[in-house]
């Protein structure tokens, strides 16, 4: 049975575990919202940052006795010398709440206060007088959601250059190899998997490009707003001095020059980011996706490439291989792609003068940032890195399509040229004996304008040498 001590908050009197590290308005909140995930513990550790931070600063003003700043520090490194895990067990609190995280910020208020009476309770440490010093969760909560999304950012942006490399490698090791194009599920003329693999390194580089470019956007800290951006009960200059310690601390440089009425209303970066994020999640589900089909079969499909088994493919058809690291980054994707309608829906949420969709906004950020790393890697190291191609069944694919015939073209001209390919489409035969029969052009002219590989263009390409 659960025993409870009791505390007051001022609403009144609330009952609360014995053992929770937490207070009153915490244990309200534990009891009046218990839909959805659990506060990402990642804002938990970037509010810890912040109220140590701002400890600091509030003692180099002034502001506080060294005392209490040192029990709030030492307490605060406590917890966040904790493993995810056990730091957990004090921040019970889910995402949909109160939509400025005003729980949140009081749950990291109150255990930090709970843990600085077991240190020392000699010194009393309140909550919201000492640990919630000269701040609101209005501008706290924002500060932290713009430190994590860039943390996520960063690690993000490591995945994708480590999927670049992976990809580079492939590209240079089949660069001449030749395969059949395909428009419009169709088939095409040919070109080498090499200069189809420098496609996709392209569309991953250029997203990396739009994250490094749009990350600054997030450095700019509301911190210093307090309730409604004007800084009241915030002392001069504290910003600047609390930003300098989260700058050293993350080793970002995070700006405190950003509008704090913006700060509080508007999550434009986080938006514009996810912007970003959104689009790399559409170029790896491309990317994805023409891996497993060009890997289709074996006996049955394109069966162009062969992609390591990782793991059995059915509970009822034995010997089957499935595209699992596909499919997993696809799905990934696509919950991203549903992500940034929540975000761009949470963004515009800024009611007058504070934002109130806060927490779901970063829930989903960060989800979409951690499925794309994660999924990213996996599916760089477990397919990409043992991806092989069946250059025979590609051989195969080339020489029996018919739109090599665009290399006729300029000879023969597009109307005999179309003749050629209907006609070999039509007696199924190949198109070099569909030629030969139309008179068209001889043996040796074929051969020589006909050429798989002379007509990738590879002379144009830096890679061929």
């Amino acid at each position: 049975m659960t025993e409870y001590r009791e505390e007051s908050d001022t609403l009144g009197p609330v009952k609360i575990p014995v053992d929770a590290m937490w207070g009153p308005q915490t244990e309200r909140s534990r009891q009046n919202f218990t839909a959805g995930s659990k506060m990402p513990i990642e804002m938990i550790r970037a509010l810890l940052q912040i109220k140590k931070a701002a400890a600091q600063a509030n003692l180099a003003l002034g502001e506080m006795p060294e005392d209490k700043v040192n029990l709030i520090i030492q307490a605060i490194d406590q917890l966040l010398a904790l493993s995810d895990e056990d730091l957990r067990k004090d921040f019970p609190l889910v995402v949909f709440q109160t939509g400025s995280g005003t729980q949140t910020n009081m749950n990291t208020n109150e255990v930090v206060a709970h843990v600085a009476a077991k240190i020392n309770p000699a010194i009393e440490i309140l909550p919201n007088d000492d640990v919630n010093h000269g701040q609101s969760s209005n501008d706290i909560f924002p500060t932290a959601m713009n430190i994590t999304a860039t943390l996520a950012v960063n690690q993000l942006k490591a995945a994708i250059a480590h999927m670049i490399t992976a990809l580079e490698e492939k590209e240079k090791a089949y660069w001449k190899v030749v395969k059949i194009g395909r428009t419009h599920l169709q088939d095409a003329t040919p070109l080498t998997f090499g200069q189809e693999i420098s496609g996709w390194v392209s569309m991953l580089q250029h997203d990396l490009d739009y994250l490094t470019s749009l990350e600054p956007t997030l450095y700019g800290l509301a911190i210093g707003g307090t309730a409604v951006g004007t800084g009241l009960n915030a002392a001069p200059h504290v910003s600047e001095k609390i930003t300098e310690t989260l700058s050293t601390v993350y080793g970002v440089p995070f700006s405190d020059k950003e509008n704090k009425f913006y700060g509080l209303s508007a999550h434009s970066g986080l938006n514009t980011v996810h912007g970003a994020i959104k689009s790399l999640a559409s170029d790896v589900m491309k990317i994805a996706n023409d891996i497993r089909f060009l890997a289709s079969g074996p006996r049955a499909g394109y069966n162009e490439l062969n992609i390591p088994a990782n793991e059995p493919g059915s509970s009822i058809m034995p010997g089957k291989v499935n595209p699992t690291q596909a499919e997993a980054i696809t799905m990934a994707a696509a919950r991203v792609l549903g992500n940034d309608v929540t975000i761009s829906i949470a963004a515009s949420q800024g009611n007058f003068e504070m934002n109130v969709y806060k927490p779901v906004l970063i829930l989903a950020f960060l989800e979409s940032a951690n499925l794309l790393t994660d999924t990213i890697t996996g599916f760089t190291d477990r397919l990409i890195a043992g991806l092989t191609v069946n250059q025979e069944r590609m051989t195969e694919l080339v020489d029996n399509s018919l739109m090599t015939v665009t290399a006729l073209s300029p000879h023969i001209g597009y109307h005999d040229s179309a003749v050629i390919a209907q006609q070999a489409e039509k007696e199924g035969t190949t198109l070099k004996v569909a030629a030969l029969k139309s008179g068209k052009v001889t043996e040796a002219q074929f051969d020589e304008w006909v050429d798989p590989l002379k007509m990738t263009n590879l002379g144009r390409d830096s890679l061929d040498d």
